[in-house]
């Protein structure tokens, strides 16, 4: 005789509703969100605040230790003879032909600007940004700009002539004036060429401002006349 089948049904297992976490409430989600936000902020105010004080504070020069200025950008040093001292005489070839002399531009603002030559195109573009912008150079109280760099001055000559420009580029060979005013010391190529200064001379021939553009941190051979000119406006004995 057959067994009998058992009396015991198998029935399907009820589904499982699935555990859910405890909802957070409200008041923790905001406290959350509002957090996350104070902490944003002053994430953007510190970072806001390092940028201003790097952009405004000397830094250290990368060679020699001493202080730079101006921007972050465009950081300078100041050479010796510095603002205050008296800017040493000299008399060299000029590209305009015949000598030119410091002496000349008594009772001017003469800018000098020492430049590294033939071999820098951003020294020349500088000397096309700077008369382009004659009108602002004056309105700072410029009268005249002189260049000096070390070239042969039959070839500083052509270079003008080349570039169309009409600003003076006097030729200091032996660098006896470059090395006077140390200019030599602020360039790429060690103490054989300028690198990239800026002198102001008053009109009683003391130097009024100076700015040593060409050395380290950043070796600028460039940099926009307004620039230049923020810096000369911002740190110019009167």
């Amino acid at each position: 005789m057959s067994p009998k089948p058992s009396a015991r049904r198998n029935h399907p297992s009820p589904a499982r509703t699935p555990v859910r976490p405890a909802p957070v409430p409200d008041h923790s989600r905001r406290r959350e969100v509002v957090v996350a936000v104070v902490v944003r902020v002053v994430v953007a105010v510190l970072g806001g605040l390092y940028a201003v004080y790097s952009a405004s504070t000397p830094r250290r020069s990368a060679d020699d230790g001493s202080a730079t200025q101006g921007s972050a950008q465009y950081p300078f040093a100041v050479g010796n003879p510095g603002p205050g001292q008296k800017a040493p005489d000299f008399t060299l070839p000029s590209s305009n032909g015949g000598q030119a002399s410091l002496a000349d531009y008594r009772g001017k603002n003469v800018l000098l600007y020492f430049q590294e030559g033939l071999m820098c195109q951003p020294c020349w573009d500088q000397l096309t940004d700077l008369e382009r912008n004659a009108g602002k150079l004056k309105a700072a109280g410029i009268d005249d700009v002189v260049s000096v760099t070390t070239d042969p001055i039959d070839l500083v000559a052509r270079k003008n002539r080349d570039e169309g420009v009409t600003t003076p580029v006097l030729s200091d060979p032996d660098l006896s004036v470059s090395r006077a005013y140390e200019t030599n010391k602020y360039g790429m190529m060690g103490d054989s060429r300028n690198g990239h200064s800026f002198i102001l001379v008053g009109p009683d021939g003391t130097i009024r401002w100076r700015a040593d553009y060409g050395g380290p941190p950043k070796y600028t051979m460039f940099l926009p006349t307004e620039a230049m000119l923020a810096d000369l406006r911002a740190g110019a004995k009167p």
